[in-house]
């Protein structure tokens, strides 16, 4: 047996310690100071290249800044619009999607599932680059099939009579980056629901049966219900990820925002602040007020999935 020499024993009070060290020391340096340090620049002014030296108080005027600057609450409303526009439909198809997958396919759910899963965990800047040329304007698939569908009566009427500029146009680009968020993260909705569903007792749907209960029945008196905890859990991930959307707006604009700013979430605008206009002070107030925008929001959401009485 190895033994270990006596100035490496350790004592079994203190080993845990020990063990927990490595990781402890990792959450401090790269969690918890880099928070802190965050809190601490919202209430100064700093030119970076000049050093910790160069760091100047200036109290509230940062805050003061964000809430007067225009263009913050223009990237919040984007950010509202761009959440709730490809956050809401997730959830209003991942649930029945997954209870189609949960009885249509019991032997070959798995595969099904990896397929749906697979945008989740694709190269943010693959999924760029794809829809990019999807959107293009002359050559992309979405327009030709909007050409097409323009040639059929009545349903033609519905189509806009030229190709669209996804990318350049204001009206045009939300929409967009809204369908490519929505593609990429209704797939890990539906693998979360699907767990969901298997943890529902097969006796409350058997019992239901007997009593004559349709399917459409089933789902809405026996299924949603069951399903409110992971709606509650799904939602309030998809706020938080809503709010702090980022790597999308930035790869399809060039990290600009696109015209008129119309792609320009508040993430994309922190981030402008910090490196492209220098002002990290700013920057860091307007990270904490966009914090208290997500705290503020995910409270309202266990609100209102709340039970009564809990």
């Amino acid at each position: 047996m190895l033994r270990l020499p006596p100035f490496l024993r350790l004592s079994p009070r203190y080993a845990p310690y020990a063990l927990l060290a490595p990781f402890l020391v990792l959450f401090v340096v790269f969690g918890i100071f880099p928070l802190l340090f965050s809190l601490y620049l919202a209430f100064h002014s700093w030119e970076p290249t000049s050093g910790l030296g160069a760091m100047h108080w200036v109290g509230l005027d940062n805050f003061a800044f964000a809430l007067q600057d225009e263009w913050f609450w223009k990237s919040l409303r984007n950010t509202g619009w761009l959440a709730v526009a490809s956050g809401l439909p997730q959830h209003l198809v991942a649930i029945p999607l997954a209870t189609f997958l949960h009885l249509g396919f019991r032997r070959w759910r798995n595969p099904m599932v990896g397929a749906w899963f697979l945008p989740y965990i694709t190269s943010s800047v693959a999924i760029a680059i794809l829809f990019s040329s999807l959107f293009s304007t002359d050559y992309g698939l979405i327009n030709l099939a909007i050409a097409t569908v323009r040639e059929i009566p009545l349903l033609g009427a519905l189509m806009p009579n030229a190709a669209v500029d996804w990318l350049n146009d204001p009206d045009s680009l939300k929409p967009a980056i809204a369908t490519i968020v929505f593609w990429r993260y209704v797939g890990f909705n539906v693998v979360l629901y699907l767990a969901a569903l298997q943890t529902i007792p097969v006796d409350l749907y058997e019992a239901a049966t007997i009593d004559g209960a349709g399917r459409f029945q089933q789902f809405f008196h026996i299924t949603l219900p069951s399903l409110r905890p992971m709606i509650l859990f799904g939602v309030t991930l998809s706020v938080i990820g809503g709010l702090q959307l980022f790597e999308e707006p930035f790869i399809l604009t060039g990290g600009k925002g696109g015209s008129d700013q119309a792609g320009m979430t508040a993430a994309v605008y922190l981030y402008r602040n910090a490196f492209d206009f220098n002002d990290f002070g700013a920057a860091s107030a307007m990270s904490w007020l966009l914090f208290l925008v997500v705290a503020t929001l995910t409270w309202l959401t266990h609100r209102a999935f709340r039970r009564q009485g809990d």
